[in-house]
């Protein structure tokens, strides 16, 4: 407040936001104003939303910004309708990002786990870790005004929490959902884990890599080369070919596979290596790919050891059914791979529907251990497996020389030679391999150690997800995602696909799987809550397999607690926990119950609270949390866990580019919000592009809209505040100027100002941010600072409170306190700054209810032509710009082409208004334009050339050679119709430009189909007013530069002039009025003079204060 108690309205000197979001934070925190958001709506409807928990132990980035801004807006939003919005905050603690990050610190791998460290004191320091930026997320919650429930937040690793998923996983094993079973699963070596298919389909997973390739030569076996007709000449070596992207299957191959309807052929040709001749079958469909069609039947004899130029012969052509049954020698026969090691059959052709010709040779190479399909054709037709890597991702001892090397770097060695090189030059130099290169292909990594993963057969439990796989899709129908794009594109395309969810890992920090075994796995029970757990172990101690004082520690439901737990069968043989954690996601998506630590209390809490009216992530999250939430949601209560979505895209760098610590372009958001502060940060993340879309973020959009918006909405605010102290003017709901007793201009702005309320309050309500933010800074710096307030000016400037000028602050007043409130979603702390300063009392915005749109106050004619006054003075002011010819330079007129009588009648009605904002003594309007102005239509290339193709330079053509009528008509209507070979073609206004050319003594310009001329020759009295308004500024500059106030009294001391001396008497009385000079006093010569430019005239001039 200022220090006069006449003055109400706080008036500011400078703006500065991080001071204000610092005044405000204390503001919040001492008044408890969030918490007060939600006690003041209690009965109130709830709006339920839920926070995806973030993992505590990294840093939050500039895009954790972004994602929680979409969370607050609305939350906050939703309040101000009236709901109550509890906002539980929540921590992901379990899982490959805190382990990895504690082996790393420790320095141990995960075999060291259990001999170097104990399970129990690894498992604490990783309780230890996993909260170690705690204090860093609090601090960037609370400095970007993110409300959320901090101070009881869920945590994955509570007891509470975990029983609350036992109790889940429980419901699904009753519902024979849950199974174990032996399949090949993504494994990840680095990690020592499976993987879900949704890990292993997060963004960034796949990466394109050049891997060796291989095209090996399997020999057929002599006895079949004997029994089959096929091989004519019964001495050769004949050869299937198969392509591989990863020979280091190749030693585990068990058979091949071909298509039965597949067209073969038998080629006869040279070892492109070892220039041995030899026999190949392949596809007919693929030769072309291995031989040139002007080397077939070329003379053999002139082979000159040419690779590249390899004669070929086919011998013979065939199907895939024929070929099926024939025997070949094992390709990479070693100690550990003998037929003997083999349970069941091994090295013959067999047939699978998955064979194409789409690349590689038609033939597929098997290795049952390390592909999900070669398992299942491989069981269909009794052949064996081998699995010669380890879990470590290294093969295993009795693989000769490539014993105990790793298939993948996995170990970041630094003189890491590829396995995968050296098996095929082991091949080229034994005669079994046709083609080696390097091939460029899309290959899954591990999402947290970003190292390759393998196929790999696991013994695991599996959640059958698609037993309700037709119920989630029906389910995700009923969603509202934003963008739509996602939820039938990415998630639904998803869901079409599905295969159970691999439960399973391998790890110690994490929930343990609840199931309890036989050692014949003949038993077994699903444990379900700790109370049953508690009464299984009073059966075991009854038995003699648990001691009694292990049901008295302190219960921890993590490893290796849990472990040391021994139950009894109802045969009563022991059981043991199965060893497995669960997947990490599981634990994420069972957070709506286990929050609450539903079923076991807070029914009545959880049943007020699920399923979730929003959530919002990050698009990453598709496969990840939103589809946990939704797989566990459908199977537990055949419900959605969600009714809205948001999917917010990447924040990438200015280029374009992925923001990464090693290419060091990351933006640090505390430094950002430091120096910004965090409405502009938020407003600018929101503002320039729809949450779903990739960001671009580039500081100068900061600044850009700390300056545009910001900064006008403070200029406004201090404007409203300096002149409603001079007045004393007050607000008073009580005794407001009515509408229809305002100014055409007042009530335009007011009608602006409800549509406004009704668009934005609409955009908001259909979780369309972007679109909010941009109604508002249009209105903001459109309407509100750049016509109102600029054409009212004067109205402020009266030297009483005159019922005009009372309506005018009443006016502005209203419209400053509806945009506190509207951008109060976005940006918390600036609106309850601005909402305050208006305010009697110290209330915060967020606990007010949104202001309804008034439809009756909306004026859709009045805002229609003061849209066209907006656009006519803009056109104006624009040609003015071109010739450089000052605002406060008059002209004579101005003029429009325009027969339509209404929009006459509705420009009449706002012809002083655009008068005066372009400094124009008159407008006349014109019916025949002919003669007067020149038009003509260009087309837009780009919109057009979508439309149009290649009938577009026909069409410019016939664009460019419109008559005016045509012309006329399109800017009438809208559109015209185009004739091209018989074909009509609508063209629309926006997909052209009309061009005005201009004619002697006047400039012409055309937008939105609307045209102005303007009269640009100045008379003596019009270049003698311009002299007028110029000193007039000067002085007002001047003024502000000295450090007057506004109502301070001045007298212009002048020293002679030949030309301003005539200007200034004969516009005494209006350069007194404007500046609050008493008197102008002409001197020969003025002592303190200052030299003042005047259009090129210069006025010696001393201001002097009274």
């Amino acid at each position: 407040m200022s220090s006069s108690n006449t003055r109400k309205y706080k008036e500011i000197k400078n703006l500065s936001q991080v001071q204000i979001e610092q005044e405000i934070a204390q503001f919040w925190k001492s008044e408890q104003v969030f918490e007060n958001s939600i006690t003041t709506r209690e009965g109130k409807t709830p709006f339920v939303f839920y926070e995806g928990p973030p993992s505590a132990n990294g840093m939050p980035g500039i895009h954790h910004v972004l994602a929680r801004t979409i969370k607050d807006i609305f939350c906050r939003f939703k309040t101000l309708q009236g709901y109550q919005v509890k906002r539980k905050g929540g921590w992901d603690t379990h899982g490959l990002p805190v382990e990895l990050q504690v082996e790393k610190l420790l320095g141990i791998t995960k075999k060291d786990i259990g001999t170097k460290i104990s399970v129990t004191e690894y498992n604490q320091k990783c309780r230890e870790e996993v909260m170690k930026f705690k204090d860093v997320w609090d601090n960037i919650t609370q400095k970007m005004g993110y409300w959320v429930d901090l101070e009881n937040p869920y945590i994955t690793f509570d007891n509470n929490y975990i029983e609350s998923i036992w109790w889940i996983l429980k419901e699904f094993y009753q519902k024979d959902l849950l199974y174990k079973g032996y399949k090949i699963q993504p494994y990840s070596p680095a990690a020592g884990t499976g993987l879900s298919s949704a890990e292993l389909n997060l963004p960034g997973c796949y990466k394109d890599v050049k891997d060796t390739s291989a095209v090996a030569q399997f020999k057929i076996s002599q006895p079949s080369v004997v029994e089959n007709p096929l091989f004519s000449i019964k001495k050769e070596d004949y050869f299937f070919l198969a392509w591989t992207t990863t020979p280091w299957t190749l030693p585990s191959n068990t058979a091949l596979a071909v298509g039965a309807t597949i067209d073969y052929v038998l080629v006869k040709t040279f070892n492109p290596y070892t220039h041995i001749p030899v026999n190949l079958i392949l596809a007919k469909e693929l030769l072309h790919k291995y031989f040139q069609p002007e080397n077939e039947n070329k003379d053999f004899a002139t082979y000159q050891n040419d690779a590249k130029n390899l004669p070929y012969q086919i011998l013979a052509t065939f199907k895939g059914k024929d070929i099926a049954g024939i025997r070949y020698e094992q390709l990479l026969p070693f100690e550990a791979n003998q037929k003997d090691n083999i349970e069941g059959d091994a090295f013959k052709v067999i047939i699978g529907d998955f064979v194409t010709t789409s690349d590689g040779t038609g033939i597929v190479h098997i290795a049952p251990s390390f592909g999900a399909d070669d398992m299942k054709v491989a069981a269909e037709n009794g052949i064996g497996s081998l699995t010669l890597v380890d879990k470590e991702g290294k093969f295993v001892e009795g693989v000769g020389e490539f014993s105990g090397r790793y298939v993948k770097d996995y170990k970041n060695e630094a003189n890491y030679v590829s396995v995968d090189i050296d098996i095929c030059v082991k091949l080229k130099k034994e005669n079994k391999a046709f083609k080696v290169e390097k091939y460029e292909h899309s290959y899954p990594h591990c999402w947290r150690t970003d190292k390759p993963i393998i196929y790999y057969p696991l013994d695991s439990w599996f959640i059958r997800v698609t037993a309700v796989k037709e119920r989630m899709i029906e389910l995700n129908k009923t969603i509202n995602w934003k963008p739509e794009s996602t939820g039938t594109g990415r998630f639904g395309q998803w869901l079409e696909n599905l295969v159970d969810w691999n439960l399973s890992r391998t790890r110690y920090w994490g929930t343990p799987l609840p199931i309890w075994r036989t050692e014949d796995a003949s038993e077994e029970k699903c444990i379900g809550s700790v109370e049953e757990l508690k009464a299984e172990m009073e059966k075991a101690i009854a038995a003699g397999f648990l001691s009694k004082e292990i049901i008295h520690q302190s219960f921890d439901l993590h490893k290796p607690f849990v472990d040391d737990i021994i139950l009894v069968s109802p045969t009563g043989k022991p059981m043991k926990r199965e060893s497995d954690l669960i997947d990490v996601w599981f634990d994420s998506g069972a957070m709506p119950y286990a929050q609450w630590h539903f079923p076991f209390e807070n029914k009545e809490t959880f049943a007020k609270s699920f399923p979730a009216d929003f959530i919002a992530e990050g698009v990453d999250q598709t496969r990840g949390w939103f589809y946990t939430l939704h797989a566990i949601a459908t199977m537990l209560f055949d419900s959605v866990a969600y009714k809205n979505v948001v999917s917010n895209g990447l924040v990438l760098d200015k280029n374009g580019n992925k923001m990464s610590k090693s290419k060091g372009n990351t933006v640090d958001p505390f430094a950002t919000i430091e120096k910004y502060g965090a409405d502009v940060t938020r407003w600018y993340m929101i503002s320039n592009s729809q949450p779903w879309d990739n960001l671009k973020f580039d500081e100068e959009g900061l600044a850009e809209t700390s300056r545009k918006l910001f900064g006008t909405i403070y200029n406004t605010y201090n404007f409203f505040a300096i002149y409603a102290n001079i007045d004393t003017f007050k607000f008073e709901p009580s005794c407001v100027t009515p509408i229809h007793e305002r100014t055409e201009i007042d009530r335009w702005v007011i009608s602006k100002l409800h549509s406004l309320v009704k668009e934005t309050t609409a955009a908001y309500a259909d979780y369309e941010p972007t679109k909010a933010a941009r109604l508002i800074e249009d209105f903001v710096i459109e309407h509100l600072s750049n016509w109102y307030v600029r054409l009212c000016r004067r109205r402020f400037w009266g030297n009483e409170l005159s019922q005009d000028k009372k309506a005018a602050f009443e006016t502005l007043y209203e419209c400053l306190q509806t945009v506190a409130q509207l951008m109060s979603p976005i940006a918390p702390f600036f609106s309850d700054w601005l909402w305050q300063n208006l305010s009697d009392t110290k209330t915060s915005v967020h606990l007010s209810s949104i202001l309804a749109a008034d439809e009756h106050l909306i004026d859709v004619p009045l805002e229609q032509r003061m849209e066209w006054a907006q656009e006519i003075a803009s056109l104006v002011l624009s040609l003015r710009k071109k010739t450089k010819i000052k605002v406060r330079q008059p002209l004579q007129k101005i003029l429009i082409p325009a027969i339509d009588k209404e929009f006459i009648a509705q420009i009449d009605k706002v012809k002083s208004l655009i008068l005066a904002e372009v400094n124009v003594k008159e407008i006349e309007y014109i019916g025949d334009t002919s003669g007067i102005i020149t038009k003509k239509v260009k087309p837009n290339f780009k919109l057009l050339g979508k439309k149009l193709g290649s009938k577009m330079k026909q069409a410019t053509e016939i664009i460019q050679q419109l008559p005016d009528s045509e012309i006329q008509q399109l800017e009438q209507i809208g559109t015209i119709n185009v004739t091209i070979d018989n074909e009509v073609f609508p063209v629309l206004l926006e997909e052209v430009e009309v061009i005005s050319d201009d004619i002697q003594g006047w400039l012409v310009a055309t937008n939105n189909g609307i045209t102005v001329a303007l009269d640009i020759h100045i008379s003596e009295e019009l270049k003698n007013e311009g002299f007028a308004r110029e000193i007039v500024n000067k002085i007002q500059t001047e003024r502000k530069e000295s450090g007057f106030e506004v109502t301070d009294k001045i007298i212009l001391n002048v020293q002679n002039q030949l030309v301003l001396n005539s200007v200034l008497n004969t516009y005494k009385e209006y350069i007194c009025n404007e500046t609050l000079a008493s008197d102008i006093i002409f001197s020969s010569e003025v002592s303190n003079a200052k030299d003042f430019d005047i259009n090129g005239e210069i006025l010696k001039l001393f201001i002097q204060k009274l």
